[in-house]
């Protein structure tokens, strides 16, 4: 796969220094710090600041490179929100996740009520290329009103225990709060995000192939098409 959109010139440093300091603080829940110290350890010294620079610069590049995975048509999307903290004021993430745990789509909102539920069913079909065969929620009666309002022919399910997955789907976000101490603003989450799910789509094993075999050959594929994407291969 040949690389001609992200270009590394005029930087001082080799590219090589880019790619791995974006992937470290994206694809695990490491401050900025503990990612410089983990640099230090191959040779690489640079400023933690310089990381949070690249990752800002290279970040949304390498996200909008990575192959974007179709979902199928009779797919069902489970569709959920949680509450995020930024500046000290709550927001809420919507999140839309496949039966796979694949991240479909996300939006950071200020309010949790029907017109930000459509929002997101307005969005989804068209990131995706279709509607989905049944869309699954909790019992927040916003989902149910948008719902008929923008997909009436879409089958929906509200219930509880059926979006543990959508539930689940957020758990990796809260472990990098910790260390990101917070958030500054929803349109510097709205970015992480985007990164950030961007290569979880792309490193974490679909739930169907959780064997041994499966795990590795899906995390080789994932790296190879990391270093494509980057430019790390021709």
């Amino acid at each position: 796969m040949k690389n001609s959109a992200i270009s590394y010139k005029r930087h001082r440093f080799p590219a090589t220094y880019h790619r791995h300091s974006v992937w470290l603080y994206f694809r695990f829940p490491l401050s900025l710090r503990l990612g410089q110290e983990l640099l230090v350890e191959r040779g690489i010294v640079v400023s933690y600041e310089t990381i949070r620079r690249w990752g800002r610069k290279f970040g949304p590049a390498y996200a909008k490179q990575i192959r974007r995975r179709r979902p199928s048509q009779r797919g069902v999307w489970h569709l959920d929100e949680v509450v995020v903290s930024i500046a000290g004021r709550k927001h809420w993430l919507w999140r839309a996740v496949d039966q796979d745990g694949y991240v479909l789509d996300e939006i950071i909102q200020s309010r949790r009520d029907t017109k930000a539920a459509k929002r997101l069913l307005i969005r989804l079909p068209k990131k995706a290329g279709m509607p989905p065969k049944r869309i699954v929620t909790d019992k927040l009666r916003s989902y149910g009103a948008a719902k008929r309002d923008v997909v009436p022919a879409v089958e929906h399910r509200s219930h509880k225990g059926l979006n543990n997955r959508a539930e689940n789907s957020h758990l990796p976000l809260r472990k990098r709060e910790r260390p990101m101490q917070g958030f500054r603003s929803a349109g510097s989450l709205q970015r992480f995000i985007s990164i950030f799910s961007a290569l979880r789509n792309l490193f974490v094993t679909p739930h169907h192939k959780r064997s041994a075999l499966a795990t590795h050959i899906h995390r080789i594929r994932a790296i190879a098409h990391w270093k494509a994407v980057t430019g790390a291969v021709a």
